[in-house]
């Protein structure tokens, strides 16, 4: 039991902490983050490709091009020097571009999985294998652009060497899976009629809600113990910029990809098509690596696991993360495992 000098001490203590956090912040100004130079080589529409430059000699001679998401920003891969997915993979020799889908506005309100699959991804591989004078090269689909990647993969396997999938939904009515739940029941048809484009702070508020009280109470009362501590600070700063950086979704996409992918599963029954032609992902027979997250609230490895059994590879392998969604690219944990695991896996089979 709390004696009420204890009490008036947190108090007194708390309202210290946040006195001489207000002079922490003051001096901090705007936080940097995307921590590994870069240079745009190719622009289509809103689309950069970036390709980063090395950190070391590199090992090998087949570059590995990263697909994101479109939901937030891609610097999460790359947010500071000591939490860099991109730069773990620079510093294994890897050399690496990466797909900037930019900020979607009223011009693409109609843009579909036709344009994001078999324009836009086809192109920056192509431009990739051209620039290196290579057949294929290696691919890295990250959350719904892991998706995006295998739909590619599936439609042009002849230009992907190895395929790495993480934190990939493949199975999307997985009976933990959250957000799934909630979006089958979604009148997606009403919502992109009406808004045309959606808000990228409507869907951020949605993927905050799955954890309402850690992620939009808990984390800000915690805030306080390390409003005195500037390095600490900044990281939280930069995470809190990568959450609130949501681009606003192209209308159609959002409703083909809510329809074929949450709603009707039509990846894993063969079912969907992009450009009159069915994803069959039985085509996919180069290695596949899929990297997965134990706690993951976004994409429960439910979603994930199940790949093995619907590709056509006979070399399958896995990671993984014991830790979650966001984890798995800022952790101390992941930097020192996943970079330098991946890397040996592409070594190799980039060499054969």
């Amino acid at each position: 039991m709390l004696r009420p000098e204890q009490i008036t001490q947190e108090l007194f203590e708390f309202n210290r902490r946040i006195a001489n956090g207000m002079t922490t912040l003051s001096k901090i100004g705007r936080v940097d983050v995307e921590a590994s130079p870069k240079d745009p080589v190719y622009r289509e529409d809103k689309l950069v490709l970036y390709r980063y430059r090395p950190r070391r000699k590199q090992v090998s001679t087949v570059p590995l091009l990263i697909v994101y998401a479109l939901v937030n920003r891609p610097y999460m891969t790359d947010l500071q020097e000591d939490r860099s997915i991109i730069r773990g993979l620079l510093d294994q020799g890897v050399d690496v571009y990466l797909i900037d889908w930019g900020y979607p506005d009223g011009a693409d309100r109609f843009l579909d999985l036709e344009d994001y699959v078999n324009r836009y991804i086809r192109r920056c591989v192509d431009f990739v294998c051209k620039q290196h004078d290579l057949p294929s090269i290696n691919v890295l689909g990250i959350c719904q652009g892991g998706t995006l990647s295998l739909c590619y993969t599936a439609l042009h396997p002849e230009r992907v060497r190895n395929l790495i999938t993480m934190v990939t939904p493949v199975d999307f009515h997985t009976p933990d899976n959250t957000l799934s739940h909630w979006y089958r029941d979604l009148d997606v048809d009403l919502m992109v009629d009406t808004l045309g484009n959606i808000p990228g702070e409507l869907l951020n508020w949605s993927f905050l809600s799955l954890k309402p009280f850690r992620l939009t109470g808990q984390k800000y009362v915690d805030m306080a113990d390390i409003l005195e501590d500037e390095d600490r600070l900044k990281n939280f700063l930069r995470m809190e910029k990568w959450i609130f950086d949501s681009p606003d979704q192209p209308g159609e996409l959002f409703r083909q990809f809510i329809k074929c992918f949450y709603q009707e599963n039509r990846l894993i029954k063969g079912t969907l098509k992009i450009g009159g032609r069915t994803i069959d992902l039985k085509q996919i027979k180069m290695p596949v690596l899929n990297v997965y997250a134990t706690e993951d609230h976004l994409v429960p490895p439910s979603a994930s696991i199940p790949l093995e059994k619907y590709v056509g590879t006979k070399d399958y392998g896995t990671i993984v993360f014991k830790g979650g969604h966001i984890g798995i690219y800022v952790s101390s944990r992941s930097q020192k495992d996943i970079p330098p695991a991946i890397a040996e896996w592409l070594k190799v089979r980039s060499e054969e």
